[in-house]
C-alpha cells in the first residue's frame, strides 16, 4: 500500500538504512573506505551519527573485503552507545556492489516504510542531505516510490526506496535496485540539486586530499 502524502511528516516515516562498506578500495592501495577519517572520526562513524538523528528502525552495514576491521569499528561505536548498527558480511565481495546490495535488502526486517541505501565513502553526506531526501519522499506525487538525487545530470547517492519497491525487487531472484529503477522510470522522482555532497566520494588518494580527509 502506498503511503498517503497528505499531512505526512518526515518524522512519521519508519526509516531503514542500508550502508554499503564491502569494497576493496583498490585505487587507494587496498584500504577500507569506511575507516577513512575526517577530523579524527571514521566516515562510518560520521555517517551513523548523522543517520541516528532520524531514529531509524533498522540500520545495516554490509561488510566484505575488510569485514573484521569494519566490524571492530562497529563494535567500538556500540560500546560507546553511539549507534545501533547491525553488520551483515558479504562472503563473496569480489562479485561486486550488486551482491552486497542484494544481500542487504534480503537481510532487512519488515517494519519500515522507506529504505535509504547509502555508500560509506561519501564524507559530505550528513543529516541535512538525508532530511532533504526524506522531505522529497513525503512531497512526491502519487506513484513515485523512489527518490534519486541528480547533480548536473549525474546520478547521486544516497537513494530512497519505498518498502513497496523493495518488496517488489525481492520477488525477482538477483534483481537489484539500480536495475529496477532503470526498468521502472515512472516510479522514480528525480531530485535536481547542485549539492555536490550527493556525488563526492573517495576513490583515490588524491580524493583524500581534495575532500580534506585525514591522511592514511
Amino acid at each position: 500500500m502506498t503511503i498517503a502524502c497528505d499531512s505526512l511528516q518526515t518524522s512519521d516515516l519508519r526509516l531503514a538504512i542500508l550502508l554499503l562498506a564491502a569494497g576493496e578500495g583498490s585505487r587507494l592501495g587496498g584500504y577500507p573506505k569506511a575507516l577513512l577519517k575526517k577530523d579524527g572520526d571514521s566516515l562510518l562513524k560520521r555517517f551513523c551519527l548523522s543517520a541516528q538523528a532520524f531514529d531509524p528502525v533498522q540500520m545495516l552495514v554490509v561488510t566484505g573485503f575488510y569485514s573484521e576491521a569494519i566490524e571492530e569499528e562497529v563494535k567500538s561505536l556500540q560500546q560507546e552507545g553511539l549507534v545501533q548498527l547491525e553488520c551483515i558480511r558479504n562472503e563473496s565481495p569480489e562479485r561486486g556492489q550488486s551482491s552486497s546490495v542484494r544481500l542487504g535488502i534480503e537481510s532487512l526486517k519488515g517494519n519500515y516504510d522507506v529504505l535509504l541505501i547509502a555508500l560509506s565513502d561519501q564524507p559530505n553526506i550528513g543529516s541535512p542531505e538525508i532530511e532533504v531526501l526524506l522531505k522529497q519522499f513525503v512531497e512526491r506525487s502519487l506513484g513515485q516510490e523512489i527518490i534519486l538525487p541528480m547533480v548536473n545530470g549525474w546520478r547521486g547517492n544516497p537513494v530512497i526506496f519505498s518498502k513497496n519497491v523493495i518488496d517488489d525487487i525481492l520477488k525477482t531472484s538477483g534483481m537489484i535496485p539500480r536495475a529496477y529503477m532503470d526498468q521502472n522510470p515512472r516510479l522514480v522522482k528525480t531530485f535536481e540539486t547542485d549539492n555536490q555532497a550527493y556525488l563526492l566520494d573517495v576513490d583515490t588518494k588524491e580524493d583524500i586530499q581534495k575532500l580534506r580527509l585525514d591522511a592514511i
